[in-house]
């Protein structure tokens, strides 16, 4: 098998039931996710072999299987074939941001992004995931899409937020507060 075709030379490309140009909206979400993919790899890949992380670890490919879900969802362009992105995978997200939300040292303030270097990975990707689901938005305002896609994508960005903050944690790493921001995040008793 040969990994070039040809097929895209004059900047179209093949979908689930059809061909469209590469700057399409479904291109650039699913693109968009593929990104956010690989820097959720390379977190991995900063994360590997270190014991303190193996359950984010196996969450994270988790993941990274499950953006493929995504990104076949968005390339379906008649509707017709069975979505693989379910409730479920927003679900489990909530779930793992609820859980790493409790091991991460209270947040008051927004922080900056990055700490350690897997942190600084996951949060490069939890602003890639941002993108992505900015992409799907405007798509989903053009053509039917799997609404759930969409979902997931928002629950993300968040999860890879959680994740970065549970890196650093584990690691010592204390987070650095943006020198001006309010007090944006309280708990709900306190918001009462």
């Amino acid at each position: 098998m040969k990994l070039y075709t040809r097929t895209g030379d004059k900047g179209k490309t093949s979908l689930i039931g059809g061909r469209v140009d590469k700057d399409h909206l479904r291109v650039e979400a699913y693109g968009t996710i593929d990104e956010a993919n690989s820097f959720i790899g390379w977190a991995l890949a900063l994360l590997a072999g270190d014991e303190r992380f193996r359950d984010l670890c196996a969450e994270l490919q988790k993941i990274q299987h499950e953006l493929f879900d995504c990104g076949g969802d968005l390339a379906i362009v008649n509707g017709k074939l069975p979505y693989k992105v379910t409730e479920a995978m927003v679900t489990f997200l909530e779930e793992r941001i609820d859980a790493h939300v409790q091991e991460a040292p209270p947040l008051q303030k927004f922080i900056l992004p990055g700490g350690s270097k897997a942190a600084a990975a996951l949060h490069m990707a939890r602003t890639v995931a941002r993108r992505a689901e900015r992409c799907i938005v405007s798509l989903q305002k053009a053509e039917p899409i799997n609404d759930v896609v969409l979902k997931y994508m928002n629950r993300l960005s968040d999860y890879l937020f959680a994740a970065a903050r549970v890196v650093n944690a584990r690691l010592g790493v204390k987070d650095v507060e943006y020198e001006r921001s309010a007090i944006v995040f309280r708990d709900k008793e306190e918001k009462q």
